[in-house]
C-alpha cells in the first residue's frame, strides 16, 4: 500500500494548481479574426478607409477584434461576397448598393434614376431616418450597415461625341451593370443597354463593342475609360451610396460594448470616405481634363428625367411595398 502524501506534499499540490488556474485567466483569449471584402485597389478611398475601419476596430476593441482588409476582390466578386456575408462566411464589407438589390429589395430603390437631386442630398436623406429604413431591410437579411459610403453622381461617357439631350443616345451602345433597372433607364433613353464585367469595358470601348458607359469621375479615370472614351456628359443620373456593413451572424456574438465600439470605428471610416471621395473625384477630373477629355454639362436634364416615367411605372408596379419608400425621398427634397 502506498503511504498518504505528507500534509506539505498536499499543500504544495493545491498551491501549484492555484498557480496554474491564476496563469490560465491571466493569459489574454485569442482575438477574435474578422475578414473584411473589398474591390477596390488600396489606395483608393474605400480602401484607406476600410484599413481606418479595421484599426480602429481593433484599437477600440483593445485587441479582441483584429479586422483585415481583403482589397482588388481577392475574396470573389461582389454578388458572392455579399452572399458570404449574409451568410458569415465573410464579416464585413464595402458594398454598392446597386448589387445588393437582388438579395435586399428595398435597394432596388437607391437605384431608380434620379432619386435623389445631388450628393449632398443623399448623404443627408441616408444619414437620417431615410438611411434606418434600408438599414432596416438589410438587417432582415444578415446585414448590419454601419455607415454609408460616398460614390459620387454617375453620368454618360462615350467615344463618338458629347451627350446634351437624350437623343444623343439614340441607338448607343452602353455599358450598365447587372440590373434590370439600368437597362430599362438605357433603353428608355433610346440607347441599347448592355450589361457587362466592370473589367471588360476598357477593351469593348476600344473595338466598338460598346459605344459608351456611365460612372463616376474616379472609376472612369482609375480604370482608364478616359482614355478610350473621351467624352464625359453630366447627366448625374445616378447618386447610388455604398455600404460598410458586416455579418448579422458576426453583430450578434458581440457584446454590447463591443458593437458600441464598432459602430464607432464605422462612423470614424465613413466620414473618412466621404473626405477622401471628394478629393478623388476632383483629382479624377483634373487627370481626365488634362488628357483631352471634353466633359460637358448637360443643359436641361429634365427632358431625361421626363423619359424615367415608365422605368418608375414598373418598378412600382412590381414593387408596391416600396412606394411609400419612394415618395418619401421625393417629399424630402421637394423643399
Amino acid at each position: 500500500m502506498n503511504p498518504a502524501p505528507s500534509r506539505k506534499l498536499t499543500r504544495a499540490i493545491h498551491l501549484a494548481g492555484l498557480a496554474a488556474t491564476t496563469a490560465l485567466l491571466a493569459t489574454p483569449a485569442l482575438a477574435e479574426q474578422w475578414r473584411g471584402w473589398n474591390i477596390h485597389p488600396p489606395e483608393y478611398p474605400n480602401s484607406i478607409a476600410l484599413e481606418t475601419f479595421a484599426k480602429e476596430v481593433d484599437e477600440r476593441t483593445e485587441g479582441r477584434i483584429t479586422p483585415k482588409v481583403y482589397h482588388n476582390a481577392v475574396l470573389g466578386d461582389q454578388p458572392d461576397a455579399i452572399e458570404q456575408t449574409r451568410n458569415g462566411a465573410l464579416d464585413f464589407g464595402n458594398f454598392n448598393m446597386g448589387p445588393m438589390g437582388p438579395m435586399v429589395p428595398a435597394a432596388n430603390v437607391l437605384s431608380l434614376p434620379f432619386i435623389f437631386e445631388s450628393e449632398e442630398r443623399m448623404y443627408e436623406l441616408m444619414d437620417g431616418e431615410i438611411g434606418e429604413r434600408f438599414a432596416a431591410a438589410m438587417e432582415e437579411q444578415g446585414l448590419v450597415a454601419l455607415g454609408w459610403f460616398g460614390a459620387g453622381s454617375r453620368s454618360l461617357y462615350n467615344t463618338d461625341h458629347p451627350v446634351e439631350t437624350p437623343e444623343d443616345v439614340q441607338g448607343m451602345k452602353v455599358r450598365v451593370m447587372n440590373n434590370d433597372l439600368y437597362v430599362d433607364m438605357i433603353d428608355a433613353l433610346g440607347g441599347n443597354a448592355t450589361p457587362m464585367a466592370y473589367g471588360e469595358v476598357y477593351q469593348s470601348l476600344t473595338t466598338g463593342v460598346i459605344d459608351g458607359a456611365e460612372n463616376n469621375f474616379p472609376s472612369y479615370e482609375s480604370s482608364g475609360h478616359y482614355e478610350v472614351a473621351g467624352y464625359y456628359s453630366l447627366t448625374n443620373h445616378l447618386v447610388i451610396p455604398e455600404c460598410l456593413c458586416m455579418a448579422r451572424s458576426t453583430w450578434d456574438e458581440l457584446s454590447e460594448e463591443d458593437q458600441a465600439a464598432v459602430r464607432e470605428a464605422g462612423q470614424v471610416a465613413t466620414e473618412q470616405q466621404r473626405e477622401l471621395w471628394e478629393e478623388r473625384t476632383a483629382a479624377s477630373r483634373q487627370t481626365a481634363l488634362d488628357a483631352g477629355v471634353e466633359i460637358n454639362e448637360v443643359p436641361d436634364k429634365s427632358e431625361f428625367q421626363a423619359l424615367m416615367q415608365p422605368v418608375y411605372e414598373g418598378f412600382l408596379a412590381e414593387n408596391p411595398d416600396l412606394a411609400s419608400l419612394v415618395d418619401d425621398i421625393r417629399a424630402a427634397q421637394a423643399d
